[in-house]
């Protein structure tokens, strides 16, 4: 196999421990982690509540500094440049228009107005916005608003997307629907994506791999690729290959539990 045939890795994570000092005494969250996430693909990680996935993406977007170990990104030094995340809540600033909560990163950032034009426009024609520039937070439903955030996490063109959880306080329908509209936007810029879900269904129908973290201090349980074919379609849900990778999920995560 000649060098060119390796897989592009976007991010590495290499021997993350985590630990936060309590008045009580020492919490540890992330024990020793290693994985590597290869360039344009869509991971999800799967685990209990409170288990340490949310600091793990933390940590990859560079707002909490590991206790140990390392974040690598190689083709990169400095990862706030190279990662946008997206939390469960929008985040939105109420006294901010859609184009104006878009745009602000590119506004930080200090791009001229021209690129900040451009950029931000394109972002609302991703997702799907476009007539809604002008309209404020509280002015959107649930699912716009989440697009709203994926723009602007997007409009500085990072590398990887950290996506926590964003679609958990929207309803069972509306959460399907974001999922097809992040795989149309995945599609669209072919970034690196690493997501945070609960659901074992979602988790499979977007991903082409799931880690599974266990109980704090986290570790790795299981790393499950998914081999279901490109383009997904709803259909595939009910397929004998999805449902024999959800007993596999669900075996694990029980598993975790009667361990934990």
């Amino acid at each position: 196999m000649t060098a060119a045939s390796y897989p592009e890795i976007a991010l590495e994570v290499r021997g993350l421990t985590i630990s936060f000092v309590e008045s009580d005494g020492s919490l540890d969250v992330l024990d020793d982690l290693s994985f590597q996430v290869e360039k344009n693909s869509f991971v999800c990680l799967i685990g209990p509540s409170g288990g340490g996935k949310s600091t793990l993406l933390r940590a990859i977007g560079g707002l909490l500094a590991p206790t140990s170990g390392q974040i690598i990104f190689p083709q990169q030094s400095h990862s706030q440049s190279l990662t946008g995340m997206v939390f469960q809540k929008p985040n939105l600033m109420p006294w901010r228009t859609l184009f104006d909560n878009i745009s602000l990163p590119l506004q930080l950032a200090g791009k001229n107005q021209a690129e900040i034009q451009q950029s931000t426009r394109e972002m609302i024609d991703l997702v799907g916005l476009r007539g809604f520039e002008n309209h404020y937070p509280h002015e959107l439903s649930g699912g716009m608003a989440q697009r709203v955030a994926i723009a602007r996490s997007l409009v500085h063109d990072p590398e990887i997307l950290l996506l926590d959880e964003p679609f958990g306080q929207l309803d069972a329908l509306t959460r399907e629907r974001m999922g097809e509209e992040l795989l149309r936007i995945w599609g669209s810029k072919r970034k690196t994506i690493l997501m945070v879900t609960h659901s074992i269904s979602e988790a499979i129908y977007l991903a082409d791999r799931v880690i599974v973290l266990t109980s704090r201090p986290a570790k790795i349980s299981l790393d499950l690729p998914v081999p279901l074919e490109r383009p997904r379609r709803q259909e595939m849900r009910y397929s004998p290959e999805f449902s024999e990778l959800s007993r596999i999920l669900h075996q694990q995560l029980s598993h975790n539990e009667e361990n934990a």
